[in-house]
């Protein structure tokens, strides 16, 4: 596992959950291509409205024509990681926002990382 904490940088992809890679969902080709790469971490979120370039804006409201909801890819890892990972970015993301922060980790564990003892559900005894 990576051991990762202090300065980092977060990379968020912002793009339409209708995207698609090779008829395989956008941002789960980029998932899997970060965690080949052995970045730290990458999670998917969906988002229940937004817009963007396009100005049409999509929600997940019932009366709505829109199914294409925006989607968020956020990776955190140290800069010279996140920013090697940038060119396949570049070949996998034609329309969408590409952002990079600067931020600080404080903690970054697996469950089989914390001392002491754990449940079933991976909780910590005290």
């Amino acid at each position: 596992m990576t051991r990762l904490t202090g300065r980092a940088l977060r990379l968020t992809v912002f793009v339409g959950e209708n995207d698609t890679w090779h008829h395989k969902p956008l941002y789960s080709e980029i998932v899997h291509r970060a965690h080949a790469a052995g970045l730290a971490g990458a999670s998917v979120f969906r988002g229940v409205e937004g817009f963007g370039a396009s100005s049409l804006i999509h929600t997940s409201r019932l009366l709505s024509l829109s199914e294409d909801l925006p989607v968020a890819v956020v990776i955190v890892d140290t800069e010279p990681r996140v920013r090697a990972f940038l060119p396949q970015l570049d070949e996998l993301v034609t329309g969408g926002l590409v952002t990079l922060d600067d931020c600080e980790v404080i903690r970054y564990t697996d469950r089989t990382d914390i001392s002491g003892e754990t449940d079933a559900k991976g909780k910590r005894s005290l």
